[in-house]
């Protein structure tokens, strides 16, 4: 055998060993994987017991349809750091997600951001809050809302509240972001209710979604209001913090307090009557359903502006 022959055999050879050890065959060689969508959730603050609760469902969700998709999860320290949930949906854009799963710290701001994502290709569905509708309109956006009726949920909890008022009680509202949809909402559905009963809102304030400034607010009206019959609080932080309120001015007993998310920290309030009714608008599954709007569009190669509509999630009454 020449030496030719010796190195043609030899190569052809090491050829079959490659192949062996790579298991690999000529078709499956050039097949490419299936991409797994990557999605992002990006909350509010993770300082609010409900985002935290959004947040743990998402991940178990995840951790059940492992192979279907891989999630990252996000949230701001406070509910007024707008500029810092700008940057992280700027930074989503560039980390080049497939889907971004947004709960607005405004309703508002953003909306430019969300266009740029659209714009990059990503797919973007508005959870919790809703995109304003007028801003959306104006940059040609059309963007899903998955979340509750908030205002027929704050009538529910207003509702329950007017049982036991009569008309020409003074009440106020601890509303939350003054800025967001669901706190304009949610005050809107608390004054139908109060309107109804002939109850009379006396002050309308903003307690930022939050326990330290909604306990300042509450105390600010009921000191201004000495004979102010209940406040309504557009969220259960806010709640917590009014309760505190009614307690340093010694009205328990005196003052009803009603709030909104049916967060753990309110159950013990519910039950012992510190907190007479809370709404539970299912943090876990707003987030879920979110998730499978935009799986359900990529899977279907669909572009934003082919998505429409709202998807409602379950808000119910919660009282003792």
């Amino acid at each position: 055998m020449n030496s030719r022959i010796r190195r043609r055999i030899l190569l052809a050879a090491s050829a079959l060993a490659t192949t062996a050890v790579t298991g690999a065959l000529p078709l499956a060689a050039r097949a490419q994987a299936p991409h797994k969508p990557k999605v992002a959730l990006v909350m509010k603050s993770l300082a609010n017991e409900f985002f935290l609760t959004m947040e743990t469902g998402a991940k178990d969700y995840q951790k059940h349809n492992a192979s279907e998709f891989d999630l990252i999860t996000n949230g701001i320290k406070n509910e007024t750091d707008t500029a810092a949930q700008i940057q992280i949906v700027e930074q989503m854009i560039v980390s080049k997600v497939d889907a971004i799963v947004l709960a607005p710290a405004d309703s508002k701001a953003l909306v430019p951001v969300v266009k740029k994502a659209v714009d990059a290709g990503i797919i973007v569905v508005n959870i919790d809050n809703k995109l304003d509708a007028d801003v959306l309109k104006s940059k040609d956006l059309n963007v899903p809302f998955v979340g509750p009726d908030n205002r027929k949920g704050a009538r529910l909890v207003g509702d329950y509240l007017a049982k036991r008022l009569k008309s020409g009680d003074p009440v106020g509202i601890v509303e939350g972001v003054s800025t967001t949809t669901n706190a304009q909402q949610r005050t809107a559905g608390f004054k139908d209710a109060m309107d109804a009963v002939g109850a009379k809102i006396v002050s309308t304030q903003s307690g930022e979604w939050e326990i330290d400034k909604g306990n300042a607010v509450a105390a600010a009206i009921l000191n201004e209001y000495p004979d102010i019959k209940a406040l309504l609080c557009g969220n259960d932080n806010m709640a917590i913090g009014a309760v505190s309120a009614v307690r340093a001015a010694g009205k328990q007993g005196k003052v009803y307090v009603v709030g909104y998310d049916n967060i753990d920290a309110i159950k013990p309030m519910l039950k012992d009557g510190r907190v007479l009714a809370t709404a539970d608008q299912y943090a876990a599954k707003q987030a879920v359903f979110g998730i499978d709007t935009a799986l359900k569009a990529l899977k279907e190669h669909k572009k934003q502006s082919e998505l429409s509509g709202i998807v409602e999630t379950p808000v119910v009454l919660v009282t003792k």
